[in-house]
């Protein structure tokens, strides 16, 4: 679905057409007949616009003569419902920058860009295309942090259910979280390289403003910070993971223990009457109470053994 719109009266409006649009937004669904428009009617590479759509692409920038390519993963939902898979995974935003348009591509519908249509981020003009583009990264950098506390959040009610619990499902859940963090990691970490090489060959041409220079500064720090996070989460969450299993095999040690314990408890009355099956000569079989003698006799060996045990902390 393509999209024009423009900001009239301070507001955001939206267009029937191309003309006088200074904003294209593309979002599913959509044909290739589409695709195709739009780049023939901008004059702008089709490569661009099919490479935002591809969820394998790493973030990166590109010129072609006055058009200007931005590609920056962000984070979604994902939509398999299998615990075991991630809960977000990131896909790109490409984003086109042409004289007096900028045109948005993604394959899926992104929360960032959602934020824009409806017209909620303050002094958003989309006519100030460097504005535009630091707004986007910045509203990115603000989801991710969102989803980080998030998913840590869940980490720690998994947590608390999971010492308490000998399913798999919270380990699934895990999984899960994991998955997303590593998602982020790579996502974040190759945003902050693009920022970085932007801000050094003055992709957005904005060295010379001081305000749009110092926004995009703060936009690289708190990309940092977010990276740090979904690092020193993993590390947690890998932490957890680790120290779960160690619970698991210490446990699964002590009942085996506590079996062969028991095992050899009841092996002694097993002896004992086995002896009496036998057709030989043995004490007491003559005796019409031979049975009490033997029950116990074993029942004093056991409990004699069972002491033993417990008093040698095996039980």
């Amino acid at each position: 679905m393509v999209k024009y719109f423009a900001k009239e009266d301070g507001r955001l409006r939206a267009l029937d057409g191309a003309e006088n649009a200074t904003w294209v937004s593309i979002l599913p669904p959509f044909t290739q007949e589409e695709l195709e428009d739009v780049a023939q009617q901008f004059d702008i590479p089709l490569d661009y616009i099919t490479d935002s759509l591809d969820v394998e692409e790493r973030s990166r920038y590109e010129r072609e003569e006055d058009a200007r390519f931005v590609l920056v993963g962000t984070p979604i939902l994902n939509e398999v419902e299998d615990e075991s898979d991630a809960i977000y995974i990131t896909v790109p935003i490409g984003i086109i920058l042409i004289p007096g348009t900028v045109i948005t591509v993604a394959a899926h519908e992104a929360h960032v860009l959602r934020l824009f249509m409806d017209d909620r981020v303050k002094n958003f003009d989309p006519a100030d295309e460097a504005l535009f583009v630091l707004q986007i990264f910045e509203q990115n950098v603000y989801r991710f942090l969102t989803c980080l506390k998030q998913l840590n959040l869940k980490r720690d009610l998994v947590e608390e259910e999971l010492f308490n619990s000998s399913r798999n499902r919270e380990l699934r859940q895990l999984l899960g979280i994991k998955k997303s963090l590593v998602y982020f990691v790579n996502a974040l970490s190759a945003n902050e390289l693009l920022k970085m090489k932007m801000k050094r060959s003055d992709f957005l041409q904005i060295r010379d403003n001081e305000d749009k220079s110092d926004l995009f500064e703060d936009i690289i720090i708190d990309n940092s910070q977010a990276l740090e996070m979904a690092n020193v989460y993993t590390h947690i969450l890998n932490g957890t993971m680790e120290a779960y299993g160690s619970v698991i095999s210490n446990n699964l040690n002590i009942t085996i223990r506590r079996l062969t314990t028991i095992t050899i408890i009841l092996m002694v009355p097993t002896l004992i009457t086995s002896f009496y099956g036998m057709n030989v000569d043995l004490p007491f079989d003559q005796d019409s109470y031979a049975v009490y003698y033997i029950v116990t006799i074993a029942i004093l060996f056991s409990i004699l053994l069972g002491w033993y045990f417990q008093r040698k902390k095996l039980f």
